[in-house]
């Protein structure tokens, strides 16, 4: 049963279509934050189905923050008292390569130094650099979706960039 209301959110075919929309980004905030792809997929659900259950009390101009700030909290509830171990998607390799044994050496210990880097910067850090650097997304993006600044956004991502660079540095 759909429930009926002026707003717009309430009917199946725009629902559908904002969580076509929204659904991706959403999942990568989410996965960014905790650096579980299933867990990830489950809260993006459950922020849906919450979504969908207030869609009478979404202002549509702020649907999007709305969502995600259920997104958060579900994350936060999820996550109070856990350490965030981070095991970003590893691209899949082919069976074989023209590479050099030393070359694809070099690769992996790259690879996992970047991923120990990735996995010490703060998270607000973390989140913007990869909502930058793997989604693409502007920094006026970024801080619309996280309710922040601009110059928040830059100052984030400049300070995981100095991070990273020290870290790779000193491993």
């Amino acid at each position: 049963m759909t429930p009926k209301s002026e707003n717009g959110f309430c009917d199946d075919k725009n629902f559908s279509e904002f969580f076509r929309n929204h659904s991706k980004l959403l999942n990568n905030y989410i996965f960014y934050k905790c650096g579980n792809i299933d867990l990830a997929n489950d809260i993006t659900q459950d922020a849906f189905i919450k979504f969908w259950n207030n869609c009478k009390k979404v202002i549509p101009n702020k649907a999007k923050s709305f969502l995600f700030t259920i997104a958060n909290n579900l994350f936060l509830n999820e996550y109070a008292k856990s350490k965030v171990v981070l095991n970003y998607r590893i691209i899949p390799k082919l069976n074989h390569t023209n590479e050099s044994p030393e070359f694809l050496l070099e690769e992996k210990e790259f690879g996992d130094k970047l991923q120990k880097a990735l996995a010490n910067l703060s998270e607000p850090q973390r989140i913007a650099f990869l909502m930058n650097r793997i989604d693409g997304k502007k920094y006026k993006e970024i801080a619309e979706i996280l309710d922040i600044s601009i110059k928040a956004v830059e100052k984030r991502i400049h300070n995981a960039l100095l991070n990273l660079r020290k870290e790779i540095d000193h491993i």
